[in-house]
């Protein structure tokens, strides 16, 4: 019995020695929501993948300029020549050896400065430039998404962190009248399934207690790895909780915000613009091209020109280059039809997207003006709760209420309590979600 006893308050000690390590390890920091967005804009890897995306399409503008620059290469050629068979008396005969020059070699280079292919190089940078234009807009959708959801997990925190000190102020009181009733026990003026019935409530509250420990866990690890923080990291969320909420503009105002600012707007805008862009590309490929050229390259032997020489010689041209693809009168013919459809299916996308985000900020802005009223009723709740609970307390202790009313006018109070709490961290979260619909997050 003595054994078994010192391996329990062993393992006891090694328990809580084990917690204080932990707990040694853990690194608290205090942030407000505006830092958590700087953390979030700087080290998240969705908002880096959309950084690197830019950078590509930065890159793509500068190639496409560099088109306009005219086209070099530089060749060479070096071969050994067989003699030429003569089939004096047909194929089938053996024939006679014609001797040639057994060494060929030449060396140059040319260059092609393109003058005009239909506006196709204006028409490539501009498409390039639309395509960084997009992935900008893309970056900033996708960061405004994170945000929203660091927002979220932030006042999860938060919510969390009220309901844990309203679930250990009412564990406390509970367990004062937890006290009292035992007393009045032992005095023989209530029964004993009141002191159970109460300590099966407590016991139910720890319990809670748990589990609203583990909500703030692994909302702190899902907050640690938007930010880029380490998972040891103990966030610990600042805000004013008794701020006053942002009151509601007109909804006139919201939707004209949402058409100026909205992220996926100017996305399906500019997508449109680009289909433009890939239906004029496509219709210029029926166009003429014109440029200057110039070659110039050194050969042996000079068999180009009669008489032939056994030497090295040097040939240079210059001049003006034109053609017309003839065949593109027909071959592009379909091509131009896809493109056009294209371009057409995207209007239609992109007027499908503006009935999107006007649903999407009607939505909003109706649920953030439910969770204000939501939160005025929670607060005339809170006090109808307290007074309810005071009568039935002083009741019960004068024998003239069931414990299963104290019980319940308890239950009432802290449920209140948690509701007008919820209700506010909702009605922020409404409004951060609002403006995230309006481009302003």
């Amino acid at each position: 019995m003595y054994y078994n006893n010192k391996k329990l308050v062993l393992f006891f000690c090694a328990f809580f020695l084990f917690n204080s390590v932990n707990a040694q390890q853990n690194t608290k920091i205090s942030m407000s929501l505006n830092q958590i967005w700087e953390k979030v804009t700087a080290n998240n890897r969705t908002i880096q993948m959309q950084d690197l995306s830019v950078k590509r399409t930065v890159e793509g503008i500068k190639d496409a300029k560099a088109e306009r620059l005219p086209e070099i290469s530089a060749e060479g050629e070096y071969a050994k020549v067989s003699n030429m068979p003569i089939y004096d008396n047909g194929l089938f005969h053996t024939p006679s050896q014609f001797e040639v020059v057994h060494t060929s070699y030449s060396f140059g280079g040319n260059a092609y400065f393109n003058l005009y292919n239909g506006n196709k190089t204006n028409i490539k940078i501009a498409e390039e430039k639309k395509e960084n234009e997009i992935a900008i807009e893309h970056r900033n959708l996708t960061t405004a998404e994170i945000k929203l959801r660091a927002t979220a997990y932030f006042l999860d925190l938060q919510r969390s962190n009220i309901f844990k000190a309203l679930l250990l102020k009412d564990i406390s009181d509970q367990e004062k009248q937890l006290e009292e009733i035992r007393q009045l026990l032992k005095n023989g003026v209530v029964l004993k399934s009141d002191v159970l019935r109460v300590t099966l409530k407590l016991s139910r509250q720890k319990m809670a207690l748990v589990q609203l420990n583990n909500d703030l866990t692994i909302a702190n690890q899902k907050l640690n790895i938007l930010t880029g923080l380490p998972d040891e990291t103990v966030i610990e969320p600042v805000a004013d909780t008794a701020a006053d909420l942002p009151v509601l503009k007109p909804y006139a105002t919201y939707l004209s915000d949402a058409m100026a600012h909205s992220f996926a707007y100017k996305i399906s805008e500019k997508e449109t613009e680009l289909r433009k862009l890939e239906l004029k590309n496509v219709k210029a490929n029926v166009s003429f091209k014109l440029g200057l050229f110039a070659t110039y390259s050194y050969s042996y032997p000079q068999i180009f020109i009669y008489p032939y020489s056994i030497s090295l010689y040097g040939l240079g041209m210059a001049g003006v280059k034109a053609s017309f693809p003839i065949s593109a009168l027909y071959h592009n013919t379909h091509k131009a039809r896809a493109a056009g459809l294209k371009y057409q299916q995207q209007e239609v996308e992109h007027s499908d997207t503006e009935d999107k985000i006007r649903q999407e900020v009607n939505e909003a802005y109706l649920r953030y003006q439910e969770s204000l009223t939501r939160i005025d009723v929670a607060k005339e709740n809170i006090s109808q709760a307290t007074e309810n609970l005071r009568i039935v307390n002083n009741t019960y202790f004068n024998q003239l209420a069931l414990v299963t009313d104290l019980l319940d006018a308890d239950t009432q109070l802290l449920q209140t309590r948690f509701d007008y709490a919820a209700a506010r961290i909702a009605a922020q979260l409404q409004f951060y979600q609002l403006q995230k619909a309006i481009g302003n997050l």
